[in-house]
């Protein structure tokens, strides 16, 4: 594993938020829509493997493979760009505007879910074999962890939008630690073994990710699951977002910016 020092790939960061601004719409799109489904794919691992082995954690050790997969092939997840696109404007790289991030991020969140509402297509497809049966266990389980987390924090009121929020910044300091750590390393093997750790943390420890949702609650809907479109936006999606961008900027973006991109004078020792 070839480590790159924190200065080098603090650096890194910044180019990349910078490279992201000016991304033209064609790729950026194409890129957010094979890590959307990408990212599905790896959620249905997951879930498949927690039904038929009863055992959360397995699923979570292998979810990973799919993250490492997309940001080794060069695409964008929507939490991704939360952390990485502002570090340019705060750096004042030139012509990096706050229209311009937003621009950014409006794209890659239709590209992440045109690319899980396909996979959540597909998978509902699989599991009805066509939707000519009921759902078989995988369905019925995806089905009901979309209640679970729409209703489930609905019950609570502001006690369980607060608990969401906090789930979804929470979920982004590992992700965005993920997309961080890719950098830390110039080899492949160094990469994804950076990359695996925080990924297995968030995916085990049921905090929200905001393109992970955007398969799991649709395909829910499509398998019969007990909530609607609204739940599904004002009870997760929204607040999940929000808490993926204050997440990813606060805890990794401006923590790292702050300290090795601006490092602030060393003390100076007291004489006698």
């Amino acid at each position: 594993m070839s480590y790159v020092l924190p200065s080098e790939f603090v650096t890194k960061m910044i180019d990349a938020g910078e490279s992201k601004v000016f991304m033209s719409t064609r790729d950026t799109l194409i890129r957010a829509y094979m890590a959307g489904a990408i990212l599905a794919l790896a959620a249905a691992f997951a879930v498949t493997i927690n039904v038929q082995t009863g055992q959360p954690l397995a699923g979570a050790i292998l979810f990973p493979v799919g993250f490492c997969l997309l940001y080794l092939m060069g695409f964008d997840l929507l939490t991704g760009v939360f952390t990485l696109a502002p570090l340019a404007l705060i750096d004042k790289r030139p012509g990096v505007t706050a229209s311009g991030i937003l621009r950014n991020w409006g794209l890659v969140f239709c590209g992440n879910f045109a690319g899980a509402l396909t996979v959540a297509l597909f998978m509902a497809i699989i599991v009805t074999y066509g939707f000519d049966v009921e759902p078989n266990k995988v369905g019925v389980a995806i089905g009901h962890i979309g209640e679970g987390r729409t209703l489930g924090y609905a019950a609570h009121g502001a006690a369980g939008m607060l608990t969401l929020f906090i789930r979804g910044m929470l979920c982004n300091w590992m992700v965005s630690t993920g997309v961080v750590a890719a950098m830390m390393s110039t080899s492949v093997s160094g990469k994804v073994i950076a990359m695996w750790m925080p990924i297995m943390l968030f995916f085990y420890m049921g905090f929200e990710h905001s393109v992970v949702n955007m398969f799991l609650f649709p395909s829910g809907l499509m398998l019969g699951g007990n909530f609607s479109i609204m739940d599904y936006l004002i009870w997760n999606e929204i607040p999940t977002v929000l808490g993926n961008v204050v997440g990813g900027l606060t805890f990794v973006g401006l923590t790292l910016y702050s300290t090795h991109a601006r490092t602030a004078p060393k003390r100076v020792p007291a004489t006698a």
